[in-house]
């Protein structure tokens, strides 16, 4: 834009915009989990960024729940950021009616308050209703709701003072607006004067149940648990059968899996379930988990079957309870062993623990640093469900089922970095053979996907094109930098082509801008060779 010289000559200072939009690297390791939990939203994306988090909105470590392990084990192991999202199934929210008495000539409705999610947990919240010390007790009333868990610890909602009259500071539905226990049901129709809960002989108030749920939410009849398909397992004798599409939700409704659409970003997904009875490879392909991760570019990590030692492995190829073939997805084995406050062992997937190594590699090293090695240690457990060796190892490594082992001096540490795709007879997607060089490349195409959205709208010519290959070029030098390339130079490690070479006349016409980018990955050194020759006599 001109300026206006309206005072005469001399010097005019004028704040020119940048042609230069800095593309930032989006994160890297913000895991998804979905699964089924005692309490909590349902089909929404909760947001935890630490244990304590997932343990006030879902509930506290459980056996019959997978996926509170899993989320345990993620923080344990250096995750920082989770997305949750609760699998309701069949089940119902539990309420409790609360009696009114009308006032002279009025009409009275009872106060209907029901469990803020679905599930069985609604069973042990209870409502108290009382006038104590209160300096209008015909008016106001004090209500309090009360959660018990089955560990005995107690979570408890003191509305005191509390009205039915609208307009008032006191009055109860706008409480209640805040609650994080329960919601209540048609608050427009609600009138009279609460009748304080039936009193004990001491004339004490008593709390009333909430009542009508007695499922806790429980997968479709089909789902793992059943006896179908092939292969066994070492805890059930049982692999499951095909589970529905409809389990893993409904994309139109963005519910189950597709929830996480309403989140910003996630690149892992994690779908914990009992080790006995895991999700068949069918069941990630029909139920759309795998498309939905390729799609969304999110790595799938999964948990094998418990097979017993000796290796089933000759069977394990043709096997559908393995893994999907995807270059989306990682296979691990085997499980993990957790001892429960009874001392009690049992076996839990190792997704969530593997998620968290995920995380710390990604923040100590970089996304381009294999997640595995001594460094990449599981904490948190009591060990492994089989002990992996090397024999087992080289069993497992052609296979692209990434061996959890257990090192002198280390402890358990993830020892494999390859995807469903890295099997060595695997030839045509040999590309993304290793974790690391998938996830840079899934790294890069979210952050540049991101970081041009500019560039829609705008004119397609030189200058656009000019402008775009310093943004990329910069973003792509700051990688190098850190070492995220092979290469010892920028030429070697990475391209970036936008011009009128690969944006022609007719791509022009309809509006596309080409740009290219390629880079040379660092692959992990999967096999040291050590060759020591003793020399004999002296020169």
């Amino acid at each position: 834009m001109p300026i206006a010289l309206t005072n005469g000559p001399g010097v005019y200072i004028q704040e020119l915009p940048s042609r230069v939009q800095p593309i930032a690297g989006v994160p890297t390791s913000v895991a998804a989990f979905y699964g089924q939990a005692p309490q909590g939203q349902v089909n929404f994306p909760f947001q935890v960024n630490s244990w304590g988090d997932y343990e006030n909105q879902f509930g506290s470590l459980d056996s019959a729940y997978p996926m509170s392990y899993a989320v345990y084990l993620f923080f344990l192991n250096g995750g920082s950021t989770a997305l949750v999202v609760r699998y309701n199934g069949n089940a119902k929210i539990a309420q409790v009616s609360l009696p009114v008495t009308a006032p002279a000539g009025g009409t009275a409705s009872p106060i209907t308050l029901e469990a803020s999610s679905p599930g069985a947990w609604g069973n042990n919240l209870t409502a108290t209703v009382d006038t104590n010390n209160l300096f209008d007790p015909e008016t106001q009333f004090n209500l309090t709701i009360k959660l018990t868990q089955p560990s005995g610890a107690v979570s408890q909602e003191l509305y005191t003072g509390a009205s039915l009259q609208t307009g008032t500071p006191q009055y109860l539905p706008t409480l209640l607006a805040a609650s994080q226990l329960v919601t209540p049901v048609n608050p427009s129709t609600w009138s009279g004067q609460p009748d304080v809960t039936p009193v004990d002989k001491n004339g004490n108030p008593q709390p009333v149940p909430f009542s009508g749920e007695v499922n806790p939410g429980t997968p479709p009849a089909t789902s793992p648990g059943t006896t179908s398909g092939s292969g066994t397992t070492s805890g059930s004798g049982t692999t499951s059968g095909p589970i529905p599409e409809a389990f893993f939700g409904d994309q139109d409704q963005k519910t189950g899996i597709w929830a996480l659409l309403k989140a910003d970003i996630f690149n892992i997904l994690c779908l914990p379930v009992d080790p006995r009875t895991p999700y068949t490879a069918t069941d990630l392909s029909e139920g759309g988990v795998v498309k939905f991760c390729e799609t969304y570019r999110a790595m799938l990590i999964v948990d094998s079957p418990d097979y017993t030692l000796p290796l089933q492995f000759p069977n394990i190829v043709s096997n559908p309870a393995v893994s999907p073939s995807s270059p989306n997805a990682a296979a691990y084995y085997p499980s993990l062993v957790y001892t429960d406050s009874t001392g009690a062992p049992f076996n839990v997937g190792p997704c969530g623990a593997v998620a968290g190594v995920w995380a710390a590699t990604d923040s100590s090293r970089g996304v381009w640093k294999a997640p595995a090695g001594t460094a990449a240690t599981i904490t948190g457990i009591t060990g492994l469900s089989e002990l992996v060796g090397d024999k087992e190892s080289g069993i497992l490594n052609p296979l692209a089922v990434n061996a959890l082992r257990t090192m002198p001096l280390v402890g358990p540490v993830v020892w494999g970095a390859r995807t469903t795709v890295g099997t060595d007879q695997a030839q045509s997607q040999g590309q993304w053979k290793y974790i690391p060089v998938r996830r840079v490349a899934l790294y890069i195409e979210e952050s540049l996907r991101r970081g041009t959205q500019w560039v829609v709208f705008e004119p397609n010519d030189e200058p656009l094109w000019s402008s775009l290959r310093l943004d990329v070029t910069t973003f792509m030098q700051g990688l190098f930098r850190q070492g995220a390339f092979a290469g010892t130079t920028p030429a070697q490690a990475y391209l970036v082509q936008c011009d009128a070479n690969n944006n022609t006349p007719d791509q022009v016409a309809l509006g596309i801008v080409n740009i290219l980018v390629g880079f040379a990955p660092l692959y992990p050194a999967e096999f040291v060779i050590i060759s020591i020759q003793q020399q004999a006599g002296q020169a």
